[in-house]
């Protein structure tokens, strides 16, 4: 009797043990993950057919408008994600060589307006003052991220405000919800005038780093129990606003991302990817590295074939 009760209190204890062991690796591991950035393609597959031949010959003028991913802060020369609709660089990926807008768009004109570290109310303030009218015969064909700095802006360092909303309990942030709504039908209506032959809008909504969590601080940043809430709302104004204006697509930057960000590659997260399980963020966080920028590039050549591209033959 005694030597069984020794041996049950030994199992118990190699348990306790064990479970301890497995929370400290764990734990370990939540903690000092550094992510990997991986290497060659990110992001979807494009259909490279629909880029072998003119979608047409009228006059188009792209135009980038925003912050700093459409500037391509953190991207070499030529491998942002503006520069790559373009043109592909000399060490282009295999499967997107020749794949690009100037390829089925001969006359295509292009100007980018963005400004990095630009909230949502100088797009129409301080961008679109700079974008000329257009004229009779030229339609427009306009990229537009913003409202990702409106939210994490100042980092925290000063007390949260409309555009500079980081640590924004819910409550406080609904009414700049609201601005920003009214700030995104300014830049469309202003789109609109600006384009009498029209224009074809691509509205990017805001990724989240911590691929749904929230747990910025792990970043370094102070806490923000409400900045997934607020997140949501800014996206949800997104969503409405393309919803609202046949002319206006929703480009699913959040949804691209999840995967990518403070979690990639952890495999016990939802939104593990395990085609490619790294990091798509540049070193601030706040903008893609040139991996993102890839992906960012082959989601837009597929939003925009869809909308633009004539349908193949026999369809």
């Amino acid at each position: 009797m005694p030597i069984r009760k020794f041996n049950r209190r030994s199992f118990l204890t190699l348990v306790a043990v064990g479970i301890i062991l497995i929370a400290g690796t764990a734990g370990f591991l939540f903690f000092t993950y550094r992510p990997s950035i991986g290497s060659g393609p990110a992001g979807p597959s494009v259909e490279s057919k629909l880029f072998t031949s003119s979608w047409t010959t009228n006059r188009v003028l792209l135009v980038g408008l925003g912050d700093s991913v459409t500037a391509g802060f953190g991207a070499r020369k030529g491998y942002a994600y503006f520069d790559r609709l373009i043109a592909n660089p000399p060490d282009e990926f295999a499967d997107l060589k020749g794949v690009n807008l100037k390829r089925v768009m001969p006359n295509l004109l292009w100007t980018n307006l963005s400004v990095s570290g630009s909230t949502s109310g100088e797009v129409p303030g301080s961008q679109l003052p700079r974008l000329p009218q257009a004229g009779p015969d030229v339609l427009g064909l306009v990229i537009i991220t913003t409202g990702g700095n409106d939210l994490i802006h100042n980092y925290g360092r000063t007390a949260p405000r409309e555009q500079a909303m980081y640590g924004a309990s819910y409550q406080e942030g609904l009414p700049w919800v609201e601005g920003f709504a009214q700030r995104l039908e300014a830049i469309i209506n202003g789109l609109n005038e600006r384009f009498p032959a029209g224009c074809q809008v691509f509205l990017c909504n805001i990724y989240d780093p911590t691929d749904e969590v929230g747990d910025i601080a792990k970043a370094g940043l102070p806490p923000w129990p409400d900045g997934l809430r607020l997140l949501a709302d800014y996206n949800g104004v997104i969503r409405k606003c393309a919803e609202k204006h046949a002319n206006v697509h929703l480009v699913d930057f959040h949804q691209l991302f999840l995967g990518h960000g403070l979690h990639s590659g952890q495999f016990w997260f939802r939104h593990y990817d395990r085609q490619d399980p790294h990091y798509w963020y540049y070193a601030n966080l706040e903008d893609p590295n040139e991996r993102g920028y890839d992906a960012i590039r082959r989601q837009l050549l597929i939003d925009i074939s869809h909308v633009l591209a004539p349908p193949p033959a026999g369809r």
